[in-house]
């Protein structure tokens, strides 16, 4: 399988904005839905956003809806979330990941391959 590639984390002031990205190379990346997950230290990995094969639909978890939003360029094989008013809780390893379908899902067994992760630390 090919991994996903992710970039674009670093350190960023509680209310700013940070944008990360993540690449699959070859043809597969616009059959499936894509995802991104975080692990924060000490808690398990949990849902954040997810997309479907031609980016129709979308789907957030409550703890970042209205803040994030998660898009995809299928020319560039490459899935993009925009995180703003980011605060301290955001602070976590963001993984992404290729589902094993073509609609959205939120639950880790739904998705088939996943990144090393981008780390984004929040400072308050």
């Amino acid at each position: 399988q090919v991994q996903p590639v992710e970039s674009g984390g670093g350190l960023v002031q509680a209310g700013g904005s940070l944008n990360v990205s993540c690449v699959v190379s070859g043809r597969i990346f616009s059959n499936y839905a894509m995802g991104w997950f975080r692990q924060a230290p000490g808690k398990e990995r949990e849902f954040v956003a997810a997309i479907s094969w031609r980016g129709v639909n979308t789907k957030y978890a409550d703890s970042v809806k209205g803040r994030f939003t998660i898009s995809r360029d299928n020319a560039k094989n490459t899935v993009y979330l925009q995180m703003n008013n980011l605060n301290a809780e955001d602070t976590a390893v963001y993984y992404c990941a290729r589902g094993r379908y073509t609609v959205v899902a939120d639950t880790a067994i739904d998705f088939a391959s996943w990144g090393q992760g981008t780390q984004v630390t929040v400072s308050s």
